[in-house]
């Protein structure tokens, strides 16, 4: 190929030259064409890195065009409205929908195949609620006894996402949508950027293992620091995030194309650098530490709801938690459940393909915990991983979840379409880039009220279920609403599935054999 390459790069050259000079001066067009392709041949079969193109000079590349257009190719003209992933085109366009306040109905039927295995569904009333009467903004106080700022929360917010993942606009449009809606931002681990704090937004403080807003010099959590932010007024709540669902037990990445000055300056790091957040805390080594790092953060908060994210692992460790609360009489006012599909950030394949538990399993294991030990009222439960629709609220709601953080969703109603070019700098509608020539094309005026609109209508949709089914509070959910098609002929309820604990049975020596092993091998002075 190579040699028949350099054969027929010559003939196309001295033909279209010579027809150039015999025939008509607009063939010298075309020898500059042949001339520039036969440069880029020539730099094919001279580079080392690429096989292919260095056997089928030209040719050779349309391998890579066609690998570069394929995501696009395939979600435009390949897959059909159910089966896109992570998010397919039902829930995209519903999100789309909600954003613009477009008709968000569906006809002629589902395309879901409801006799398929897996299949979910919501059982109904047949004395279903008026809506009208129904409360169209749910809300849940968070904030237990040592808590000396509680915060009335909406059962709906913006997920973890950085300033440094997404772009200013975008963080400026979430802030600013919240600010509408009246529901909480959570700022990821990136810190506190004054892009968060422009609109006055609710704002829950994620603090990751980098300690980014309120560390020292050596990368260490700094008291004086970590307050100075806290006592801010837009913040509403602290969440320290022990893992999250796209990659537990790895850190954070940011990408040095997107740590700019301004995003170093506000994590204290050093510009144009990849930062890896470590995998680990510095700040607590076990259950109790945990526990007292917690207290301490809230009390240096003036006293705000502290709370931590995990997505679940071993369970003898989150049991370890559990035991550690109930010696030390101390309690996080909250606990962010973050499911294995969850996550917006660069992570390895295998840490988001093959890593910690899905969210309704581990849902509904902390609940069960905090229940057995009888502590649940101490704690506010928050469920977050894939939450797209009233459905999903619904679904986590009757697993045990008090309210729900949404990331891609979020996203998506700023104008995200999906084009998988978060971890590249790259992203063509402005949200998860530090390209100024790309963010400009995201304009908050109108993304902001997109994000509220969305949050409004699913919202919407949400409180319509639970009046369909019979209730007229969401408090009222229970497992038994919701059923699973497990196998062709055999349907169960979420109860049976994920059967509730009752209270108290893991301080009576009533623990259900599956959790004994576990429960053996939690400590509260170290992990299992």
């Amino acid at each position: 190929m190579r040699k028949g390459f350099i054969i027929s790069a010559v003939i196309a050259l001295a033909g279209t030259f010579l027809l150039g000079w015999f025939a008509s001066p607009w063939w010298y067009v075309a020898t500059a064409a042949m001339a520039g392709l036969t440069v880029m041949g020539i730099n094919d079969m001279m580079q080392t890195r690429h096989s292919i193109m260095r056997t089928y000079p030209v040719f050779g590349r349309m391998r890579y065009w066609m690998e570069a257009l394929r995501p696009k190719m395939y979600q435009y003209f390949v897959e059909s409205d159910i089966d896109g992933r992570p998010i397919n085109r039902i829930d995209r366009s519903t999100i789309y929908q909600r954003a613009k306040q477009e008709m968000d109905t569906m006809p002629f039927g589902t395309q879901l195949d409801v006799y398929e295995e897996g299949y979910e569904w919501m059982s109904h009333s047949i004395a279903p609620k008026d809506f009208h009467k129904l409360t169209h903004n749910p809300r849940v106080t968070i904030g237990n006894k040592d808590c000396k700022q509680p915060y009335d929360a909406s059962i709906f917010n913006v997920s973890a996402m950085s300033f440094g993942s997404l772009s200013s606009n975008a963080i400026e449009a979430l802030n600013a949508g919240a600010k509408i809606g009246g529901f909480a931002h959570n700022t990821g681990e990136g810190g506190i950027s004054p892009y968060h704090l422009k609109h006055e937004g609710d704002i829950i403080w994620q603090i990751g293992t980098g300690y980014f807003g309120c560390r020292d010099d050596e990368g260490k959590f700094s008291d004086e620091v970590f307050q100075q932010n806290a006592l801010k007024p837009q913040i509403k709540m602290i969440e320290l995030k022990l893992s999250q669902g796209a990659k537990p037990g790895h850190g954070g990445i940011l990408p040095a194309k997107k740590n700019t000055p301004e995003i170093a300056a506000i994590r204290h790091v050093k510009p144009g650098t990849t930062i890896y957040s470590p995998p680990f805390h510095t700040a607590f080594n076990n259950p109790k530490e945990l526990v007292l790092f917690i207290h301490r953060m809230r009390e240096l908060s003036g006293g705000k709801p502290t709370g931590f994210k995990l997505c679940i692992g071993r369970k003898s460790e989150f049991i370890g938690i559990c035991k550690a609360m109930i010696e030390l009489d101390i309690y996080p006012d909250f606990i962010t459940v973050d499911g294995g599909e969850g996550g917006t950030g660069a992570a390895p394949q295998e840490f988001s393909n093959h890593v910690g538990a899905p969210l309704l399993d581990g849902l509904a294991f902390v609940h069960n915990m905090l229940n057995g030990f009888n502590i649940r009222q101490h704690i506010k439960v928050i469920a977050s991983g894939k939450i797209l629709s009233g459905w999903h609220l619904v679904r986590a709601v009757a697993l045990g979840a008090d309210a729900c953080n949404s990331a891609r969703a979020m996203m998506m109603a700023l104008g995200c379409i999906q084009a998988l070019q978060c971890n590249s700098n790259k992203c063509p509608t402005g949200v998860a880039t530090q390209d100024p020539a790309l963010s400009v094309g995201l304009v908050v005026s109108d993304k902001k009220q997109r994000v509220a609109n969305y949050h409004e209508d699913t919202l919407k949709t949400f409180v319509e279920l639970i009046g369909a089914a019979g209730i007229d509070d969401y408090k009222k959910l229970t497992r038994s609403h919701i059923y699973r098609r497990v196998f062709m002929n055999e349907v169960r309820t979420f109860e049976d599935i994920f059967p509730s604990l009752e209270p108290n049975c893991m301080r009576e020596n009533r623990i259900p054999e599956k959790y004994k092993q576990d429960f053996e091998q939690a400590f509260a002075d170290r992990w299992a």
